[in-house]
């Protein structure tokens, strides 16, 4: 096998064909005859670049546990339009301009079209989870949902705030990250009739997953050549966990004026970057990563030794491969 191609790129190839299935899945249920705003918006999002690494994990749990499907396509699909449905709806609160390199939905049509395509995207996807006939996954996927929403909610009080705590931080991040991933590998096993513990297992390994990616992409905030803007959460005065640490560890005035009264000047990001690194705040964070990481790699341990479980535990180890 290649050793160029990227972890998330070989499970896309293990799983192409029913990767294929969510795909025309998603373009049936995001359609609307009366409403053609919603095939547009939706569009401009689903296909813009993602790596859809949430379906693939729905897919590659149940089907590392034994499962043939039908269903794991739709919980799939259903996964993606919660994830998408929160990308719309987060890039209004964050006054985005651009994701994934492109313009954001809310900055080519309008914030109520955003929002309202959000809503309409959540009603398809507990659509489909009813489908399933799995109360338990509806369960799984209604409480990750208010979970969501609460995590994000959370995130809006602790904006700017110099409180903010690392047990804040990472009550945050299990809400607007981890929930989700960890949602869609245990409805994976669930789907699968797999036994409780290897259920429990899959759910442990999609919460630490969506942790070290979280905290991951923090760091990868402040690295240059990533297609991101550098410093956004700087900008933005989101508390994340290098600045958590930056904020307890240096120049507090600064960290005052800056974050707290949201006083920025031109050469403030550059001096933030530089106590970020005087501290060692970014370091550590990308160290806290890689134990998020090896976590969720530990969690695997006792489910099937199987070429999917290998390509779950390469994923965990690429998600803070990509901070070197």
């Amino acid at each position: 096998m290649d050793k160029q191609i990227k972890p998330h790129e070989r499970l896309a190839q293990a799983l192409a064909e029913p990767l294929a299935e969510v795909d025309a899945l998603i373009r049936a249920r995001m359609a609307s005859e009366n409403a053609p705003r919603i095939p547009e918006v939706t569009q401009h999002l689903v296909g813009g670049g993602g790596k859809r690494i949430r379906p693939m994990l729905t897919l590659a749990s149940a089907r590392l546990m034994g499962y043939p499907g039908p269903f794991d396509v739709h919980l799939a699909a259903t996964v993606e339009f919660i994830h998408t449905a929160t990308l719309l709806h987060d890039d209004v609160v964050d006054e985005s301009n651009e994701r994934r390199g492109r313009p954001t939905a809310n900055l080519l049509w309008d914030n109520k079209s955003s929002v309202l395509v959000g809503d309409y995207l959540f009603a398809r996807s507990f659509q489909l989870m009813v489908e399933t006939g799995s109360i338990r996954v509806l369960d799984i996927l209604a409480n990750a949902a208010a979970t969501i929403a609460e995590g994000e909610v959370l995130q809006l009080t602790a904006m700017a705030n110099l409180a903010t705590t690392e047990d804040t931080y990472l009550r945050i991040v299990r809400g607007k990250t981890a929930a989700l991933f960890s949602a869609a590998t245990e409805v994976g096993g669930v789907i699968a009739g797999a036994p409780e513990d290897n259920v429990q297992a899959l759910h442990t390994y999609g919460d630490a997953l969506g942790i070290a990616f979280q905290m991951a992409d923090d760091v990868i905030d402040w690295m240059d050549g990533t297609g991101k803007g550098v410093g956004d959460d700087f900008r933005e005065r989101k508390m994340t966990l290098p600045i958590i640490r930056a904020v307890a560890a240096s120049d507090r005035d600064f960290w005052t004026r800056t974050i707290g009264k949201g006083v920025q000047k031109d050469a403030d990001l550059e001096r933030a970057a530089v106590l970020l690194a005087e501290t060692g705040a970014l370091d550590s964070t990308r160290a806290t990563a890689v134990d998020w990481a090896e976590t969720a790699k530990a969690a695997l341990a006792d489910l099937p030794d199987a070429p999917l479980r290998d390509m779950l535990r390469d994923l965990a180890d690429y998600v803070v491969a990509r901070l070197r």
